[in-house]
């Protein structure tokens, strides 16, 4: 045998070669040197290999190296490569050793796998499983199961292959299955879905659920009802409709199908009915629907074109046929459906030609739909009243329909559990019957709703209600009137001792105390009975404490009408007795006016007691009405004096956002009466009575316009200068506007002078508010007049402005108590102050102290001619201002006097006065 020199070891190889001689069994050397020859080809290492594997048989280091470096060599090799078969033989010589090392297996039969050998693969996998723990089986059946599924595979090999591994791991048999679907085994696999879904404690490890799992085995057996045998498919998919409740429809529409696949259409046709009959949901009930609809379209078309093509054979039939007097049993050529289509022809049943059949059927179909679609919403509630009256809405122009569905609805509607008004469905049911010309059936369909248990009584009496409108459309008046009052009867004591026993108190029990059918008693009464009648069901109402202010007013109209006035004021009385605010506002009103229309003067004393409790009794938002009232009676038949006297108490009864409405009647009023100078108190009382911001401004320029008019300038500015602490300059700019025109056509530099003064001393006075007090104080609605807000700032510790201090100098002090409560800068429009000598004054404080380099002249004497007002235009103001007068110079002489008396004296005339 010739050897190649390469193969010969070479100087350099000695050493290694010494080393491996000198010990061969040590695996360190062998590997050693195989790392050194690294690089040398793979037939030297080749040689290295052997004899190291020859020293070291069960090295599984060296054979794994080994078998890597010749996989490596065949890599890009084809299969039929005789490199192929030397690597077969290397890994069998490897296996007698290495047969417990699973990587080694894995590696052989990775590499068998690609060789296509299928035989020596599966004699391989099988010997793997035999010589590797079964703790180690895992890393086999993995290549093993792919190995069986690629293709050809035999179908028989793969399926035994999978069942062994089943028995190995039976939670695989998901893969199985689906093996079983891919290879198209249906019946195998239908099988196999079912005995899992069957199977209590099975455990999915793809994540599916039983549902998931249900809908697979019914989509296998619908799709392929005629490859699938030996599986009840019918039981199996009404067990899904059972327990899976939200796919009914699709579950409905597979068991059709399924039967539709199997040629069996009349059952189909029967399932699709079935489904739509028991849904209960619209999704569902669509699903089928549209399911069928196209069913039925899909067998018209196929009709329409199997009758077209057997018109033409039957055509082509009838030229060959020769002897139609032959018997067909006889001939032996003949299919068995030739045969059949040949005995059975012109029998009705077997009639092919049912074209018009299906497409009636079709058209039915269509059209039943609303109703099929009412009956879904039905079975989801059968209490709901409203879509009783739609089905029976979609039977319009059929009566015996409409008449079978009210009997079913009254039959099935349960009045406590119903969802809408159940009395109406009987309604209906009579209406029907009344507008058919039949009254007699009318009567007995309310006979009977009456004795229904309803709800609430308001049902019931809309019963009563209506029947007796039947009643009075038919000319009955007298029916309709014993129906009321049969209606309206009070039970006995022993009927409501023997409903208490029971328990369950009925509504016909409380029906004598519905105030609608009472309500409807009166007015049958008022039309068709007599006054006597009609005011004892009116007093029966108030009796039963069941009637309203409306009853009330309706009850003494008729007695005005028949002109019984004194006995409608005792009712007007009696409602105001049981009635209270808001409710008897309307009754007040009413009862008033009509006291004050009927006698007018002749009981003035009378009418003004009613009109004082009424106004007791009222509440502020609801007293003005009856006060203006009060004041009217007072104008046109009483005194002014009194009109007056209950104007004022009406500003003071009337809420805060009336008030100013209140003052402007007062004033109006009173200037009309009176006089324009009367009108000066009520403004002045106005103004301090406490009125928001706003209105006391608007009050204020209203009164500044009154003084103007009259020619009082100075009055009018005062009025300004009062009104100007509530005016902020930056919002409020309509009233620094009316001033500066004031003060351009009235006044003069200094007055002009001092209104710019004040302006500043406001303006400087709302900004120190806005910064320091919290927001809420300053809206627009909540103000604080400026003398707040100077004791808020002081007592934040912020000092008070410079002009707000000359402001409080300027001012003048009170001399007395009474005075000291006017605020500062207000100008009274009587006497007000006295000087130090006593002598009355105008209350005017208009002179300022002007600065030293004041540009007007000191010495310069400006005199102002003043023209005397008439004393005609002050009115009683004249002897007002006199009498104070005196009374103040009696003050004085006594407060002399009692100077020049001893301490003693003085204690004992106190004591006696």
């Amino acid at each position: 045998m010739i050897v190649d020199k390469e193969m010969y070891p070479s100087q350099e190889d000695l050493l290694y070669e010494e080393e491996v001689l000198r010990n061969p069994f040590s695996l360190k050397l062998w590997w050693r040197y195989l790392i050194a020859r690294s690089d040398a080809p793979f037939k030297k290492r080749f040689v290295i290999y052997e004899r190291a594997l020859k020293a070291l048989p069960g090295s599984y280091k060296l054979w794994y190296a080994y078998l890597r470096e010749r996989l490596d060599l065949v890599r890009n090799l084809p299969v039929t490569h005789s490199l192929f078969q030397a690597l077969n033989n290397t890994f069998e010589r490897a296996l007698v050793t290495m047969h417990k090392m699973p990587r080694i297996w894995i590696m052989y039969l990775q590499t068998l796998t690609d060789q296509k050998l299928l035989a020596r693969t599966r004699h391989t996998f099988d010997r793997a499983l035999c010589a590797l723990p079964v703790t180690q089986h895992d890393r086999i059946w993995e290549p093993y199961l792919v190995f069986v599924s690629q293709k050809g595979v035999p179908i028989e090999t793969s399926l035994r292959v999978y069942r062994r591994y089943l028995k190995y791991d039976p939670t695989h048999i998901e893969d199985f299955i689906e093996f079983l679907v891919n290879s198209s085994l249906w019946q195998e696999a239908a099988e196999r879905l079912a005995s899992v879904l069957n199977d209590d404690e099975f455990y999915s490890i793809k994540g599916k659920t039983k549902h998931r799992l249900w809908l697979e085995l019914c989509d296998l057996l619908t799709r392929h009802a005629t490859e699938v045998s030996g599986l009840n498919v019918d039981a199996i998919i009404r067990g899904g409709i059972r327990k899976f409740t939200d796919e009914v429809g699709r579950l409905w529409t597979s068991l059709a199908e399924y039967y539709i696949r199997r040629n069996l259409h009349e059952k189909a046709r029967d399932i699709f009915e079935e489904g739509i009959m028991t849904v209960v949901t619209v999704r569902d009930f669509s699903v089928i629907f549209d399911s069928y609809s196209q069913f039925e379209e899909s067998m018209l078309a196929h009709k329409m074109e199997s009758v077209s093509s057997s018109d033409e054979e039957e055509e082509g039939e009838e030229e060959n046929d020769v002897d139609d007097d032959e018997d067909v049993r006889l001939d032996l050529n003949l299919s068995v459906a030739k045969l059949e289509k040949k005995i059975l022809n012109g029998f009705w049943l077997h009639d092919t030609k049912d074209i018009d059949l299906r497409i009636a059927r079709l058209e039915d179909l269509i059209n039943r739909r609303p109703e099929l679609a009412n009956s879904v919403l039905l079975r989801q509630n059968p209490h709901n009243v409203e879509q009783w009256h739609r089905r029976v809405k979609l039977f319009e122009g059929n009566p015996t329909k409409q008449i079978l569905t009210y009997t079913e609805a009254v039959r099935t509607v349960d009045p406590n559990k119903a969802v809408g008004k159940p009395h109406t469905l009987w309604v209906n049911f009579a209406r029907l019957y009344e507008n058919h010309k039949d009254v007699a059936n009318a009567r007995v369909i309310f006979d009977k709703a009456v004795q229904v248990n309803y709800k609430t009584v308001d049902h019931l009496a809309t019963l009563y209600c209506e029947w007796a409108e039947m009643e009075l459309r038919h000319k009955n008046f007298k029916g309709a009137l014993d129906l009321m009052r049969r209606a309206t009867a009070e039970p006995s004591v022993e009927v409501k001792r023997r409903v208490a026993a029971d328990g369950s108190e009925p509504v016909q029990i409380k029906l004598y105390k519905s105030l609608r059918l009472w309500t409807f008693y009166v007015d049958l009464e008022e039309s068709l009975g007599t006054l006597e009648s009609t005011r004892s069901v009116y007093e029966r109402i108030l009796d039963l404490r069941i009637a309203t202010p409306q009853i009330i007013l309706n009850y003494a109209f008729l007695l005005e009408e028949h002109k019984y006035f004194e006995d409608a004021f005792k009712v007007y009385e009696r409602g105001v007795k049981i009635f209270k605010y808001p409710h008897v506002k309307d009754i007040w009103v009413t009862y008033l006016s009509k006291f004050v229309k009927r006698y007018g003067k002749t009981k003035l004393e009378r009418a003004r007691e009613l009109f004082e409790h009424a106004v007791e009794t009222a509440p502020a938002d609801a007293v003005k009405p009856l006060y203006l009232q009060y004041a009217k009676l007072e104008e046109d038949y009483g005194l002014a004096k009194r009109a007056m006297k209950v104007y004022d108490q009406a500003t003071k009864a009337v809420p805060n956002n009336e008030k100013l409405s209140m003052y402007e009647i007062y004033i109006a009023r009173a200037a009309e009466i009176f006089g324009v100078p009367k009108t000066r108190e009520i403004y002045e009382q106005a103004i301090e009575s406490g009125l928001p911001d706003k209105d006391v401004k608007a009050m204020c320029l209203k009164y500044a316009d009154l003084e103007k008019s009259l020619g009082e300038i100075d009055r009018s500015r005062g009025i300004f200068v009062f009104a100007s602490q509530f005016a902020d300059p930056r919002s409020d700019g309509d009233f620094w506007n009316k001033w500066h025109e004031f003060e351009v056509q009235h006044g003069n530099e200094d007055t002009f002078r001092e209104m710019l003064r004040i302006k500043r001393s406001v303006s400087a006075s709302y900004s120190q508010t806005h910064f320091i007090l919290p927001e809420y104080m300053m809206q627009k609605d909540q103000r604080l007049n400026l003398d707040d807000a100077r004791d808020k700032l002081k007592q934040a510790g912020v000092a008070e402005d410079e002009m707000a201090a000359l402001e409080r100098q300027l001012a003048p002090a009170a001399s007395n108590a009474k005075d000291s409560s006017r605020k500062v800068g207000f100008v009274s429009a009587g006497v007000e102050s006295q000087t130090d000598g006593g002598i009355k004054a105008p209350a005017n404080h208009e002179d300022i102290e002007l600065p030293e380099g004041s540009d007007s002249d000191e010495d310069e004497k400006v005199e102002i001619a003043q023209k005397d007002v008439p004393s005609a235009v002050f009115g009683g103001l004249v002897h007002k201002r006199d009498e104070a007068e005196k009374d103040g110079e009696e003050q004085n002489k006594d407060k002399d006097d009692d100077s020049r008396l001893g301490a003693l004296e003085r204690i004992k005339r106190q004591k006696r006065a």
